[in-house]
């Protein structure tokens, strides 16, 4: 078994399961050399966001992720990327990551709706028990980001995975689960509203 794609509509976005016709949009909301300082690889030309759909479809073939564009619906233009990952239906959990924003839309709602139509997904229509998120321990601004969402800081797994430019990653764990996202939940729609 695995998740069914579905379309999560906001006030500002619309997260659209991915498909390979958005490799060129992908590409196109890619371009931002500081969108990737801290992300396993760039997608820095049409070759490579076509690799990101292309590995990411076989990620969801798979039953392991289940991943979307972000639809801007003011401008009906993709202007990032976010996913589920890691999902495991017997524990009951996943993880929502590999998310990136052109920065023309970084500290606006974006994020914020995003992460909201994804954990409202997952905790009300999925029932899930748990969900992660994790970052870059350099990345000082995710970690903020995710802290003001309401998850909860776990711990840090050191050396975690080593980038394509050779650096040793530390990870800093983050979790929401069922019980607190009624707190969360309530947050969340006092930022957006």
């Amino acid at each position: 078994m695995k998740l069914e794609p579905a379309v999560l509509d906001g006030v500002r976005v619309r997260l659209v399961p991915l498909a390979r016709e958005h490799a060129a949009g992908i590409y196109e909301a890619a371009k931002a050399e500081e969108i990737w300082a801290y992300m396993p690889y760039a997608i820095d030309s049409p070759a490579m966001a076509e690799h990101f759909v292309e590995e990411t479809l076989k990620r969801v073939e798979q039953g392991v992720d289940l991943a979307f564009v972000v639809i801007d619906k003011e401008t009906e233009q993709i202007i990032g990327s976010t996913r589920y990952l890691d999902i495991s239906l017997p524990n009951m959990g996943l993880e929502i990551g590999w998310t990136w924003y052109h920065p023309s839309v970084w500290r606006s709602r974006v994020n914020t709706e995003c992460k909201y139509l994804l954990l409202r997904h997952a905790f009300e229509t999925l029932n899930f028990l748990r969900v992660q998120i994790k970052t870059d321990n350099r990345n000082v601004r995710s970690q903020n980001a995710i802290a003001r969402l309401g998850a909860v800081r776990e711990g840090v797994l050191r050396n975690h995975m080593v980038l394509k430019s050779g650096y040793v990653r530390d990870t800093v764990f983050f979790s929401v689960i069922d019980r607190e996202w009624p707190e969360v939940k309530a947050k969340l729609e006092a930022f957006l509203n």
